[in-house]
C-alpha cells in the first residue's frame, strides 16, 4: 500500500492528510515547560549521542529559537535554533523513530527557515552528520547547501566521523 501525503499550512497550524482518509490536526509551538518530558523522551531515541538532560531542559538560552511538533495533542518531533545577530544555527532537530518518513522532518524544517524568514535572519546554518543520508538530502532539497565538513568531528561507536555545515541563504 502507498501513502499520499498531504499538508496545508496555516500559520503555525498545518493539517496532514493521508489517502487513508485520516486528518491529523499539527501544530508547530514554542518550546515550553510541558514539552520537555516528550523531547528529552525523543531526544534519547532519535539520536546514537543525545544531548544532555540538562541541554535539554535549558529554554533560555541567549537568542533560543525552540519549537515543538505537536500532532493531535501528542508531541512528535521538534527544533533547538538560536538566531545571533541574523545568522540562525539550527542546534538539534529530531522526529521520534516511530514517526519518521510521515513527512514531519520536512515540516520541522520548513518551519525553521520560515522563523528564520520572519526574523529577517541572512543566513541559517546547520551542521549534519556525514553518515545520515537521508537528513543531508532532505536539507539539500530544501535548499541548504554543503560549505564545509569538521573532520572527525561526531562521536561513533567505531571512533569519528565528519560534520557536513551546511548554510541556506535569505535573498
Amino acid at each position: 500500500m502507498v501513502i499520499t501525503n498531504t499538508a496545508v499550512t496555516y500559520g503555525n497550524k498545518f493539517v496532514l492528510m493521508t489517502n487513508q482518509s485520516s486528518v491529523k490536526q499539527t501544530q508547530l509551538l514554542p518550546l515550553s515547560e510541558q514539552h520537555l518530558d516528550s523531547v528529552w523522551r525523543i531526544e534519547q531515541a532519535a539520536h546514537s549521542h543525545p544531548w544532555s538532560e540538562t541541554m535539554v531542559r535549558d529554554l533560555n538560552s541567549r537568542g533560543a529559537c525552540h519549537y515543538a511538533m505537536v500532532v493531535n495533542d501528542e508531541i512528535v518531533g521538534y527544533f533547538f535554533a538560536q538566531n545571533i545577530v541574523g545568522e540562525v544555527t539550527l542546534l538539534n532537530i529530531a522526529v521520534d523513530p516511530k514517526e519518521q518518513g510521515k513527512g514531519y522532518g520536512k515540516a520541522l524544517i520548513e518551519h525553521f527557515l520560515d522563523v528564520c524568514e520572519k526574523a529577517k535572519a541572512e543566513s541559517a546554518w546547520l551542521e549534519v552528520r556525514e553518515s545520515n543520508h537521508n537528513a543531508f538530502g532532505l536539507y539539500e532539497w530544501i535548499g541548504f547547501n554543503e560549505v564545509d565538513r569538521r573532520r572527525n568531528y561526531y562521536p561513533t561507536k567505531q571512533g569519528k566521523e565528519d560534520a557536513i555545515i551546511m548554510s541556506y541563504i535569505f535573498f
